[in-house]
């Protein structure tokens, strides 16, 4: 059994105004970097290998929580919302109303116009789990939102329309393991607190 964390990656200027990022390549905000300044995982995911999407915020984000031998893959990239990258989801259900709200209720074949569908996604994804843990048993990867809420649909059977069935703190990791044959994401830990480190001393507080 391999094992797989997820983390999101910090806040961004973007984040702090809701607005939907998807593709744009959006640094971390001030804000963002205070927040993982002296961040660290686990010392039990210290053996991890590191990948991160190769957006700047996810990679920034890896960088910060002291990553090593960074690896970077375009299939941990957000789900691409298209035309609407820049708007915020209030704007589109105001500006779109009733044909937004049955876009979303597509679940899968939900599609930002111009963007990508979850279903396209999901394939993505998987193909880099089936490629990655071919060889890798742990490995710590800094991605996105639409990228975890994935892996907990692939994970629960959640169909990404109704509530999620984990209330998960996106500041945390998120823990799961990878069945070789066939390849299969199981839950097994949910909001995983990173440590902080203290300055100078080597150790790390929860």
């Amino acid at each position: 059994m391999s094992e797989l964390l997820l983390i999101r990656h910090g806040r961004t200027p973007w984040n702090e105004r809701g607005r939907i990022q998807g593709h744009r390549d959006i640094s971390l905000s001030a804000l963002g970097r205070a927040e993982l300044a002296g961040r660290r995982i686990p010392a039990e995911y210290a053996h991890f290998g590191w990948y991160a999407s190769p957006l700047a915020r996810a990679t920034e984000t890896a960088r910060l929580l002291g990553a090593r031998d960074l690896k970077t893959d375009p299939r941990l990239v957000e789900l691409h919302w298209g035309e609407w990258q820049g708007w915020t989801r209030q704007g589109l259900r105001e500006h779109y109303g009733e044909a937004f709200a049955e876009n979303e209720a597509r679940g899968l074949d939900f599609r930002p116009p111009g963007g990508e569908s979850p279903g396209e996604l999901r394939r993505r994804f998987q193909d880099w789990l089936e490629e990655v843990f071919t060889t890798e048993q742990a490995i710590v990867a800094v991605t996105h939102k639409g990228v975890i809420q994935m892996a907990l649909a692939l994970a629960t059977g959640w169909d990404l329309v109704s509530r999620s069935p984990v209330p998960m703190d996106w500041s945390r990791g998120q823990l799961f393991s990878v069945d070789a044959t066939p390849r299969r994401l199981r839950a097994r830990k949910f909001n995983v607190a990173l440590e902080i480190q203290v300055a100078g001393s080597g150790e790390v507080d929860p």
